[in-house]
């Protein structure tokens, strides 16, 4: 049996990426939980060393948990095309280098792929939930796509103005939070976590 959060329990949101905490922050609102940010904690951020979204979403989500003592949500997620082989994927936030230009690195995979790759290209998102004893939960979700460039959209974060969801003719950097959500490979992951851990 999945481990469930209780009811108006205090959860810590393992990030420190505004644009990632004001959506999970969203997501989370509807379930009572009264959510802080690591950064609040003054924690710093972990080495993401893992080779693959679950494992790095599991080392933030346990070393939240086990320096605040509280249940901690990490999500580590990433942009993925599929003339890269799934690049730049679990390297999508370093492709922005340290100043976190994002424009560069949508700048860079629209080099990459060149003028007639593949525009195949889909986001993929692990929800880690962790517990200070080490337990885990972890949900994935995936949307696909296209790439496309130049760039559409001030709304969203990171790669969504390069990225239109099969279905769509909007970028996620066009659209409003409340449609990003209802297809989002965030919300296709939260949407698990809901009904194993939450409801």
């Amino acid at each position: 049996m999945p481990r469930r959060l209780e009811p108006g329990g205090r959860l810590v949101l393992a990030s420190h990426n505004p644009g990632k905490l004001a959506e999970i922050a969203d997501l989370v609102r509807p379930f009572a939980q009264d959510v802080v940010s690591s950064g609040a904690f003054g924690l710093p951020e972990p080495v993401e060393d893992a080779p693959d979204f679950v494992g790095n979403a599991r080392i933030k989500a346990l070393a939240a948990a086990r320096a605040t003592g509280l249940p901690a949500l990490a999500d580590d997620s990433g942009f993925c095309a599929g003339a890269l082989d799934g690049r730049p994927g679990v390297h999508s936030a370093r492709w922005a280098g340290p100043g976190k230009d994002f424009a560069a690195a949508m700048a860079r995979v629209h080099r990459e792929i060149g003028p007639v790759g593949d525009r195949a290209a889909w986001f993929i998102a692990a929800l880690c939930l962790g517990w200070p004893d080490g337990h885990t939960e972890t949900f994935v979700g995936r949307v696909d796509g296209i790439a496309i460039f130049p760039p559409r959209g001030t709304l969203g974060f990171g790669y969504d103005p390069m990225f239109v969801p099969t279905g769509a003719t909007e970028t996620f950097g066009e659209m409003e939070p409340e449609a990003k959500h209802a297809v989002s490979h965030r919300a296709r992951a939260f949407a698990q976590l809901i009904a194993e851990c939450l409801t």
